[in-house]
């Protein structure tokens, strides 16, 4: 049995499904996980699934997806980044139980998917995802894949910081706080676009989460980045997690000069 950044590197996003429906037991215990979902911010997260055929849902990026499943959240502050940390936290379990999926944050008819998740007047769903049997990669999602650079990451020291974003964390010292592995799977995680807009900078006890912005990701009501930011929070605290670790969690800006575009999320308190 490999490690939890093991898993997180072996998983990709899948837009080339083999049309078949997921089976029905597996399904059901995807459904009774999903609603044990959790994050920091103890905001709800509402997951609800949907057989494509029923609600003619679909995706010009994808085919063969015939089950898809939507996540929402009421508006509020943090809830992007919550949404990302608990939606991360469903599909990797999907990943886990072999099924493929793909963060679909805009190509899809959205007011379909919202009449579908009976989307509230406050209430957001940044993204959907659909669930399924991977079929082997066709021309458009091979494209796809070269155009983001899929399967390419920043360098470790673009990311992470030590005391200040002046000066780059290295490897070594990651991995003398016992936080390497668990960086690593934030450095892997997905995002949109691959823009990869999380940064980190740990200063000693304590590992803070920024954001650096893209322009075009935040609409106003919530913003994709956000949601990003959340996904590699999820992998880190679940990487150190399943190595036995445990950490605190606070918000609590140190004050640290920030880059341009860049804002402050939130900091982990290592024990």
């Amino acid at each position: 049995m490999g490690t939890f950044l093991d898993l997180v590197k072996s998983r990709r996003s899948v837009r080339t499904f083999d049309g078949r429906p997921v089976d029905a037991d597996l399904l059901k215990q995807l459904k009774d996980y999903s609603e044990t979902l959790s994050n920091p911010y103890n905001i709800p997260i509402t997951l609800g699934f949907f057989a494509a055929k029923d609600y003619d849902l679909s995706s010009p990026v994808l085919s063969g997806a015939e089950t898809y499943v939507t996540a929402k959240v009421a508006v509020g502050a943090n809830a992007d980044v919550a949404y990302g940390y608990s939606f991360q936290q469903f599909l990797m379990k999907a990943h886990e139980q072999g099924l493929g999926t793909v963060w679909i944050g805009g190509t899809m008819p959205r007011e379909k998917f919202e009449a579908a998740a009976a989307l509230a007047s406050n209430e957001v769903m940044p993204c959907v995802s659909p669930l399924g049997y991977t079929a082997k990669i066709g021309v458009k999602e091979a494209l796809m894949r070269k155009g983001v650079k899929a399967d390419s990451r920043f360098d470790f020291g673009k990311l992470f910081f030590k005391e200040s974003f002046d000066t780059p964390l290295t490897e070594a010292e990651a991995d003398e706080k016992k936080i390497c592995e668990a960086l690593e799977a934030v450095r892997w995680a997905p995002s949109a676009v691959n823009k990869q807009p999380w940064r980190v900078v740990v200063c000693g006890d304590r590992v803070h989460f920024y954001e650096k912005k893209d322009r075009g990701y935040d609409n106003g009501t919530y913003d994709l980045q956000k949601v990003d930011v959340g996904i590699g929070m999820y992998n880190f605290e679940e990487a150190l997690r399943t190595a036995g670790v445990s950490v605190g969690f606070e918000i609590a800006d140190p004050g640290i000069a920030l880059p341009k575009d860049t804002e402050y999320i939130a900091t982990y308190i290592l024990n």
